[in-house]
């Protein structure tokens, strides 16, 4: 569960990232593969162009929709992720509330 919890922050830092990134780009970082100099600086006014590999027109809010949802639940997992490693922690006796734990129960 601590190595879960790390790769899901992890996740959630990454994801966070690109969606800032996005944002401050305004799209443009997400169509760099089309080499055509008639693509407009913005990213949601994209056309489809013979020169790009892929459908630009919706891509710009496809990748936010995509990505919010998906950091929201990477931050849940990790938070689960490191209450579950930490009562696996207490119930071993390591934790920080192991020891109260432990006069309880006796």
């Amino acid at each position: 569960s601590l190595l879960n919890c790390l790769l899901s922050t992890a996740c959630s830092v990454g994801l966070a990232l690109a969606i800032a990134l996005t944002m401050h780009s305004r799209g443009m970082h997400l169509v760099m593969g089309c080499n055509s100099s008639a693509l407009p600086a913005d990213a949601r006014a994209a056309i489809a162009t013979n020169d790009c590999p892929f459908n630009t027109t919706r891509i710009y809010d496809t990748a936010l929709a995509l990505w919010f949802p998906s950091m929201v639940l990477a931050a849940a997992e990790a938070v689960l992720s490191g209450r579950c490693c930490l009562v696996a922690l207490i119930f071993r006796g390591i934790g920080p509330c192991a020891r109260s734990y432990s006069k309880e129960q006796v």
